[in-house]
């Protein structure tokens, strides 16, 4: 149960970081009242001090305290997101457990041609073949778009059993298996910073928007697609694209997989199917993308 594990381990660790820094706060705040304290007690006797004097007494005694409490929320706010970002890194680890697709790191180039070269000859040629002859791999069995659907809201952990079944059956697919995993990777990326796809509520399109999409249709017959009104994720996808080379790079990724997808699978999704499929995590993240490069928005292209 590694999903479950991780989530474990990203809320002790948040709680335990957020009880931190109230501890530390709540000893910063003693120490400070108690030294305003002593300066009291000890301090020499005078005439009676003036309104302002006794008002900048106060302040002087209450911003420090002020202080220190905007720190621990601060401190606070951002152990739930690391908490958050651990749980999300889990469920991602889970899902590709599920898929029995453990991520494996690329070796460096000089390594990949070191290996190359050591191996018979005969061997690169059979793998040079196969590369260049596709058609010699048996094709897998097809996935159905039911599945395909549930498969790419992912699972929500690992008791969601029909979403990890469907997982399973798509990823069986090369072409469903293409896009599940470029969707993973952007919605992993966008999770890293801040974006999270249950958040989105975008207004639905209706499906025959979609289906004139999946066509090939853009500008104004498909403007009902860019149904996120928020400016400020628009503008925060777009920093993305416009600061991060990985990120632009997986995202123009995704944004071509999903689309040839949806072109395979419009005529065999009925109007609920395809309702369905865009509010998955992956048709959230697809039409938080498409405004964000101008593949769908409210003006013609």
């Amino acid at each position: 149960m590694p999903d479950l594990q991780g989530r474990l381990r990203g809320l002790v660790s948040g709680q335990e970081a957020r009880d931190r820094a109230t501890t530390i706060g709540l000893a910063l705040t003693g120490a400070w009242l108690a030294l305003v304290l002593i300066f009291w007690l000890a301090g020499p006797d005078g005439a009676p001090a003036s309104g302002l004097a006794r008002l900048m007494s106060a302040v002087g005694v209450i911003l420090p305290v002020a202080l220190i409490w905007m720190a621990v929320g601060l401190a606070r706010a951002i152990a739930d997101l690391r908490a958050e970002a651990q749980a999300l890194r889990a469920r991602v680890e889970s899902m590709r457990a599920f898929s029995g697709d453990a991520p494996v790191p690329a070796p460096p180039p000089s390594a990949g041609v070191a290996r190359a070269a050591a191996r018979p000859a005969a061997a690169t040629r059979a793998e040079t073949r196969q590369s260049a002859l596709p058609l010699d791999v048996p094709e897998s069995p097809a996935v159905t778009p039911e599945e395909l659907v549930a498969a790419l809201n992912f699972p929500d952990g690992p008791d969601d059993v029909i979403a990890i079944e469907a997982l399973k059956s798509a990823l069986t697919d090369p072409e469903a298996a293409r896009v599940i995993r470029a969707a993973q990777d952007v919605i992993t990326l966008l999770a890293d910073n801040g974006l999270y796809m249950d958040d989105l509520d975008p207004r639905p399109a209706a499906p025959e928007v979609w289906r004139r999409f999946a066509a090939g249709t853009r500008g104004p017959a498909v403007a009902a697609l860019a149904g996120i009104a928020d400016d400020d994720l628009i503008a925060a996808a777009d920093a993305l694209l416009k600061g991060d080379e990985v990120f632009r790079d997986a995202a123009h990724h995704f944004l071509r997989q999903y689309d040839r997808m949806l072109t395979r699978v419009a005529d065999d999704l009925n109007d609920a199917g395809m309702a369905a499929l865009a509010d998955t995590r992956s048709g959230r993240a697809f039409v938080l993308l498409a405004q964000a490069t101008g593949v769908a928005r409210q003006q013609a292209l």
